[in-house]
């Protein structure tokens, strides 16, 4: 790995004068910056951010909490964190909580051990003292009306996913309920159970723990078992609604003939699927861009007009719904 005093050499400059142009303080000739700057990118050289941050008493990083870095939803979310910040000259640093409190607080640390000047978060406790301290926070995909935060707009999404079942003639209804401690599930869950409760239709209710691919496998599985004339199936996201899919067509269910699924998040894996997945598409890359958007202005100390955004979300037709019936 390439060190400053590589650097010097193969620009025949000292030390300080790459420490110049790093730091973009005090005189160096045109020429000079050239010569020294072609060396970096020769030698692959990249600064210590951290050790510049201390040395300018000005940091660029920003630390990024998220829950399960496996769910393909959250990698979208933090890549429109990531384009957003890197094209405001800001860099990021990033931790999979697996939502264990302790394992977040950790990382939580390291960001402040590493000068970070805000924070995006997307955690089960936004009203934690976790949260509570000096360094500007955004929450993204979570609904926190006292703070700046980012979420789609899960209850409308899951009367949608109800809706579109009704519409298309499912009868016999299951509703897989998500995890009870994330509110965006049971935000989704309240939503559609609205619509099924003052649709008429027949409809049951399953719980699931987690949003792991092994538990929905066990959901699914069950699903089939408890009510085999399910003919409608809303998941509580695209990875609970693949499990399903793949159970139906293991017991010889045909799809979207004898039951319909929709799914939640459309994660690009959806359309790949067969069949294509229909499901409630949240805007991730959006919703993460306009997260950045959020800290970049803490961090500034700009006006903030809209701390709390609710960003809408759509149903997306593919094969595991049947078309609507012309009137």
């Amino acid at each position: 790995m390439a060190t400053i005093k590589d650097v010097a050499k193969a620009a025949k400059v000292s030390v300080a004068t790459v420490s110049r142009v790093l730091n973009d303080t005090g005189y160096v000739h045109s020429d000079t910056k050239s010569r020294v700057t072609q060396a970096m990118q020769e030698l692959n050289y990249f600064p210590n951010e951290v050790a510049r941050s201390l040395f300018k008493r000005e940091s660029r990083l920003v630390g990024l909490i998220l829950p399960d870095i496996t769910n393909p939803f959250f990698p979208q979310l933090a890549r429109g964190v990531e384009d957003e910040i890197h094209a405001n000259g800001f860099r990021l640093l990033f931790g999979n909580s697996d939502e264990d409190r302790e394992k977040e607080l950790a990382y939580l640390q390291t960001f402040k051990q590493n000068q970070v000047v805000g924070v995006i978060a997307v955690t089960n406790e936004p009203e934690s003292d976790m949260y509570k301290d000096d360094i500007p926070v955004v929450f993204l995909d979570r609904t926190v009306s006292n703070a700046p935060s980012v979420f789609a707009d899960a209850t409308t999404g899951g009367k949608i996913a109800a809706m579109e079942l009704i519409k298309r003639g499912s009868r016999q209804v299951t509703l897989l309920k998500g995890p009870a401690h994330l509110q965006t599930a049971q935000q989704r869950f309240r939503g559609a159970l609205d619509v099924l409760t003052e649709s008429g239709v027949d409809f049951h209710v399953m719980s699931t723990a987690s949003f792991s691919f092994q538990e929905a496998r066990k959901s699914a599985t069950a699903l089939f078992q408890l009510y085999p004339e399910t003919d409608g199936i809303i998941a509580s996201n695209d990875i609970v609604a693949t499990a399903v899919i793949h159970e139906a067509l293991r017991i010889g269910k045909t799809i979207p003939q004898e039951v319909q699924i929709i799914g939640f998040d459309d994660i690009p894996q959806s359309e790949l699927l067969f069949p294509p997945l229909s499901t409630i598409r949240q805007p991730a890359y959006d919703m993460g861009q306009e997260a950045a958007k959020l800290i970049i202005k803490a961090i500034q100390k700009q006006p903030i007009h809209q701390p709390v955004i609710q960003m809408p979300v759509s149903f997306i037709e593919r094969e595991t719904t049947r078309k609507v019936e012309s009137q």
